[in-house]
C-alpha cells in the first residue's frame, strides 16, 4: 500500500477539522472523523512528502503493540488502561480485507524474561497479581522458555543453568508496522466519504507557518515544505478551521510554544539505536525493566520490515536534536528545551543516581563504531546466550527520537504523553511511547472534544462496537 496518497481538489479554505501531522496518531483521528462522524471538511496536512515519516516510520520504532502484559515498567493501572486501547488496533484489522491487515499488524508469540533470583521473584509475583486481568499470560519455567524460544532457553544445547522464568503470552497480535498502518487509516477515511459530498483532504508536503485566533476558529497559515515535491509550485496560503488537532510528536509542543502555551513543559529526546542478528527468535523477548532506569529495556524480536532477521534494542541516547539523522532540528530542540533552573534541577536528580548515569555513559560508549557492538554483545546474550560477535550488526538508518517530557513545575521527568489544550478546539499532542499503540484511543479522546464543542452527528454505537469490541 502506498503511503503517498494525492491530496483531493479542490482544497477548502473554510474547514470543520484541521490535523496537523501525518503520523499514526493523526490518521487515526482522520479515520475516526470519517467513519464516525458527519463532518463534512476535514483536511489532514503532513510536512514531509508522505505520510509517517517520523516516529511512526517503520525503522523508527520499535514495532510493538504495547499491551502492558510484558512491560514491566507499568503498574496494573496502567497496563489496564493501555490493554484497552491496544486492543483497539487488533479489532480495527478486523475491518480489513486479510492483505491489508497481513501489512498492518502480525501474530507472534511473545514473553517477558527474568535472570536470575531477583527477577524471576519479581515475575513470579507480577504474574499472580496480573494474570487476572490479562488471562492468556501463562508463567514458562526454563523447559517451557527453551521449548518457545530455543536461542533464549538453551546454551550450546543444554537448558541454561541460571535460574529463569518467563511471563508469555502464546499467540496473539504482538507486532504493528506503524507506517502501513497510518496508510490504511488514510485508505479507510477515503472509503468512508467515498460517495458523499463530504470533503476529506490529504495534502502533503506542506508545513505550518502560524495558527491565529479568528472567531471561534482558527485561521492557520500553510506553505509548501521547502525540498519537498508534493507541494512544490503551490503558494502559500491561508485556511479556517473550526477545530484544530496537533499530533506532529516533539513538534507539537514547539509548535504550542510559539503561541504561548506549554510553557510548563522541557523536552528531553531520546534516541534509540537497534542491532541486526540472523533470524534468532520466533517472536517478541522483553526483559525485566530495571525500575530506577526511565528508559526501556533491551527486547529482541522478528523486524517486520526485514524477513529473516531480528532486530535487539534499543540503546538509549540523550540526543540534542527532535528527528534522528536531522542535524538541522538541533536549533529547534534548543527552542523546547527552555533551558533553566528546574531543567537543570531534573538533569541533577537523573545523573545523581548511579544506575542513570552510568547507563547513559554506557549508552554513549554504544555509539562509537568499533566498541559499540562488543559492548552490546554483552546486553543481547541475556536474551540469546550463544550469540557471537559476528553475528551483530549495527542497524544503520533505524531508530528514532522519542520526547520525554520534562514538568518544570514539579520538577520531574515525565515517562508518558501530553496533551496541550491551549484553547477551546486547539489542542496540541505530544505522544512518546507507546502513542503508537494508544494511537485509536487518544484519537477517540480528541474525537469527542470535537463532537461535543462542534455538536455534529456522532455514530457512538458504531466505533464502540468496531473498535472497542463492545457488543452491548
Amino acid at each position: 500500500m502506498s503511503a503517498n496518497p494525492e491530496a483531493a481538489d479542490p482544497k477548502p479554505a473554510s474547514l470543520d477539522v484541521l490535523i496537523v501531522g501525518g503520523g499514526v496518531c493523526g490518521t487515526a483521528l482522520l479515520f475516526e472523523l470519517a467513519r464516525y462522524t458527519d463532518l463534512g471538511r476535514i483536511l489532514l496536512v503532513e510536512r514531509y512528502d508522505a505520510l509517517a515519516r517520523v516516529n511512526s516510520k517503520a525503522t523508527n520504532n520499535s514495532q510493538t503493540i504495547h499491551c502492558g502484559d510484558i512491560e514491566t515498567n507499568y503498574t496494573l493501572e496502567k497496563a489496564v488502561r493501555v490493554k484497552r486501547t491496544a486492543e483497539m488496533i487488533v479489532n480495527y484489522a478486523e475491518l480489513l480485507d486479510p492483505a491489508s491487515r497481513e501489512r498492518c499488524v502480525f501474530r507472534t508469540p511473545k514473553m517477558v524474561l527474568g535472570v536470575g533470583e531477583r527477577e524471576c521473584t519479581f515475575l513470579r509475583e507480577r504474574f499472580e497479581r496480573f494474570s487476572p486481568h490479562f488471562p492468556a499470560m501463562e508463567l514458562l519455567e526454563k523447559p517451557q522458555i527453551a521449548e518457545w524460544e530455543p536461542q533464549v532457553g538453551l546454551v550450546q544445547g543444554e537448558l541454561r543453568p541460571e535460574e529463569l522464568v518467563a511471563i508469555g503470552i502464546r499467540r496473539t497480535y504482538t507486532a504493528v508496522d506503524y507506517e502501513e498502518l497510518s496508510a490504511s487509516f488514510v485508505a479507510q477515511a477515503k472509503m468512508a466519504v467515498a460517495g458523499s459530498e463530504r470533503q476529506l483532504t490529504v495534502q502533503l508536503g506542506t508545513s505550518v507557518v502560524a495558527i491565529t485566533p479568528e472567531g471561534d476558529g482558527y485561521r492557520v497559515e500553510l506553505a509548501p515544505t521547502p525540498g519537498c515535491s508534493s507541494a512544490a509550485g503551490e503558494d502559500p496560503r491561508s485556511v479556517w478551521a473550526r477545530h484544530v488537532v496537533v499530533n506532529a510528536g516533539a513538534h507539537s509542543l514547539l509548535m504550542a510554544q510559539r503561541m504561548g502555551y506549554g510553557l510548563e513543559y522541557s523536552c528531553l529526546p531520546v534516541a534509540g539505536s537497534f542491532y541486526f542478528t540472523p533470524d534468532l527468535l520466533r517472536g517478541k523477548v522483553y526483559t525485566v525493566q530495571n525500575d530506577k532506569l526511565p528508559f526501556a529495556a533491551i527486547h529482541g524480536d522478528p523486524d517486520v520490515r526485514a524477513p529473516g532477521k531480528t532486530r535487539f534494542g534499543p540503546t538509549a541516547l540523550l540526543l540534542p536534536l527532535l528527528e534522528r539523522y536531522k542535524p538541522a532540528s538541533f536549533w529547534e530542540f534548543l527552542k523546547v528545551l527552555r533551558l533553566d533552573w528546574a531543567v537543570l534541577a531534573v538533569f541533577w536528580q537523573l545523573f545523581r543516581i548511579a544506575d542513570i548515569r552510568n547507563y547513559i555513559f554506557k549508552n554513549l560508549l554504544f555509539e562509537v563504531p568499533w566498541l559499540r557492538r562488543r559492548l552490546f554483545l554483552a546486553d543481547a546474550r541475556k536474551i540469546v546466550p550463544d550469540m557471537r560477535l559476528e553475528d551483530l550488526s549495527f542497524a544503520e538508518g533505524y531508530g528514532g527520537v522519542r520526547p520525554q517530557l520534562i514538568d518544570k513545575a514539579n520538577r520531574k521527568l515525565m515517562l508518558g504523553e501530553a496533551s496541550i489544550a491551549a484553547r477551546p478546539g486547539l489542542v496540541f499532542n505530544v505522544t512518546p511511547s507507546p502513542g503508537g499503540t494508544c494511537c485509536l484511543g487518544n484519537a477517540a479522546r480528541d474525537l469527542e472534544a470535537i463532537v461535543e464543542r462542534l455538536g455534529c452527528g456522532f455514530d457512538r454505537q458504531r466505533l464502540a462496537r468496531e473498535l472497542y469490541g463492545e457488543t452491548g
